[in-house]
């Protein structure tokens, strides 16, 4: 394969052009970021009872005394043979974040619709130790997109990624951002599904993702 080939001189004149460009992406997505966080927040009246390793536990309970929670979907149904290849990878990467996130007021939780049993199999076969429940016993997976009925399968018109569409299967993926007042009340802010979630997986990504973008990712250099 044929590259161009330069001057030091010339790599600097066209790296600094880059570099002007780059910085303008970097302030428009964390405009973007900002965007987001303001968009209107879905109040949580219903009670969702996810089953752990360690018993039942609701969705307040998994904000472990911390007023954020980021919820990883996890693309795992009953009986799956094979977990999902992007969602371990992506999950992979947050062993080693989870106690900076916990000291900037974000828990982090995955949940998956395949029973505690077969959740704790796969997590001890890869090692993880992230908390992750199972929603098989509730309808939080389907009532926040991410699974899909029956009914909805064979007429081929799941909601997923904000429109109607063929999933092609049952269980998807993606992640959901919730916000807890002094008061106890639970705020649905934010879901990244398709568009987003593939870059959610740093602490950057997951922190702006959050309401009070706990951990400032910094301030864009202009000049």
């Amino acid at each position: 394969m044929q590259h161009e080939i330069a001057s030091r001189d010339e790599w600097l004149k066209a790296r600094t052009a880059l570099l002007a460009r780059e910085k303008a992406f970097t302030k428009a997505q964390e405009e973007m970021s900002a965007q987001r966080r303001a968009l209107p927040w879905v109040k949580i009246d219903k009670e969702y009872v996810f089953d752990s390793r360690s018993g039942k536990v609701t969705l307040a309970e998994l904000f472990d005394g911390r007023s954020q929670l980021f919820i990883k979907h996890f693309m795992m149904g009953p009986g799956q043979e094979q977990q999902c290849v992007g969602c371990s990878l992506e999950v992979d990467h947050v062993e080693g974040l989870l106690a900076h996130l916990e000291n900037h007021d974000v828990s982090y939780v995955a949940v998956a619709r395949a029973p505690i049993g077969e959740i704790e199999a796969l997590r001890k076969a890869m090692g993880w130790r992230f908390p992750w429940v199972s929603s098989f016993h509730s309808d939080f997976n389907y009532d926040f997109n991410v699974s899909f009925t029956p009914k909805e399968m064979a007429e081929e018109q799941a909601f997923y990624n904000y429109e109607y569409m063929d999933t092609g299967l049952e269980d998807l993926s993606g992640d959901s951002v919730f916000y807890k007042d002094k008061d106890g009340q639970i705020f649905h802010t934010i879901r990244h599904l398709i568009a987003v979630a593939s870059n959610s997986s740093g602490s950057t990504a997951i922190s702006t993702s959050c309401p009070r973008a706990a951990m400032n990712p910094g301030r864009t250099i202009t000049s």
